[in-house]
């Protein structure tokens, strides 16, 4: 960074670096609409969020999209030992730089796409982390489902916290028998239990979204039950909710000729809507229809 440029960045943030929006004018950061990006520049906020995380104290956090770093700077000052931060918008280096000078040895920046991560590489050494962000909304599902379908489980991963449209929060936590009931809610259901903690209002945002958004905090189950395939409740949810106005005899007819079979073999009604079934009942038929296709092959 130049001497004018540190001259520009003046200002009384409670870490000693300057003020988010000094930040976003001097390294020319504009929200990119096609990066999903709406950044939170209240580091009251931020701390917030960061809390909900619970104790960070000798944490390592993951972090993806930081941005200008509004959470990172607020993960590191609520005592985040390490923060792993994985950013597409190269324009962030300078930003991310600065950070990275205030907490020497705390930060470490890996450019590149979220979606294509070698979780592994990345973290070296480390087995537990927390993942701690504010997601792009256009690949946030994909993202956790990602997290979700992690092998092996129990995960790399203690507790995520994470930054949602409230639609999609409201899926995640949503329980049978509701209209946000879905796939989503079941495999998240399945291998944590998520809980909203916090919901945030458009105006929170630069530049503010049309939508309102929610934090979600999902913690690891550390043995799922029934423990069957990820990939095989990712195909009968798919099949079950792919046409949810039917009944489960009719809908699952994607997944298998004669459902009627799988239904009978774990007790679940054929005249049931996919809605009407728990996260449970979704998991026996995963299991049950993994185990017979596999005696058929």
């Amino acid at each position: 960074m130049s001497g004018s440029e540190r001259d520009a960045l003046s200002g009384a943030s409670p870490d000693g670096l300057p003020p988010l929006r000094e930040v976003i004018r001097t390294f020319e950061l504009n929200a990119k609409k096609s990066l999903g990006q709406n950044f939170i520049l209240d580091l009251n906020l931020t701390r917030r969020i960061a809390r909900a995380a619970g104790s960070l104290e000798g944490k390592t956090v993951v972090e993806v999209g930081p941005g200008p770093g509004g959470l990172t700077r607020a993960l590191l000052m609520e005592g985040a030992a390490r923060v792993i931060a994985v950013e597409r918008d190269e324009r962030t280096r300078g930003a991310l730089d600065m950070i990275a000078q205030r907490y020497p040895g705390r930060l470490d920046v890996h450019f590149g796409d979220a979606l294509e991560a070698d979780w592994p590489r990345i973290l070296g050494d480390t087995r537990e982390a927390l993942i701690v962000a504010n997601l792009p909304y256009g690949v946030a599902t994909l993202l956790l489902t990602g997290w979700l379908d992690t092998e092996p489980w129990p995960p790399w991963f203690q507790r995520m916290v994470l930054m949602f449209q409230q639609e999609v929060a409201e899926r995640i936590v949503a329980q049978p028998g509701t209209k946000a009931y879905g796939r989503l809610s079941v495999l998240a259901q399945w291998r944590s239990a998520p809980r909203i903690v916090l919901k945030v209002p458009p105006e929170a945002f630069t530049p503010p979204p049309k939508v309102s958004s929610a934090v979600v905090e999902l913690v690891p189950h550390k043995a799922p039950s029934p423990d069957c395939s990820p990939r095989t409740l990712a195909r009968v949810t798919a099949a079950a909710f792919g046409q949810r106005r039917k009944m489960l005899r009719a809908s699952l007819k994607q997944l298998m000729p004669e459902p009627e079979r799988l239904l009978e073999a774990v007790g679940i009604a054929g005249n049931l809507r996919a809605e009407n079934l728990s996260v449970k009942d979704f998991a026996r038929m995963a299991l049950v229809f993994e185990r017979s296709t596999l005696s058929r092959a």
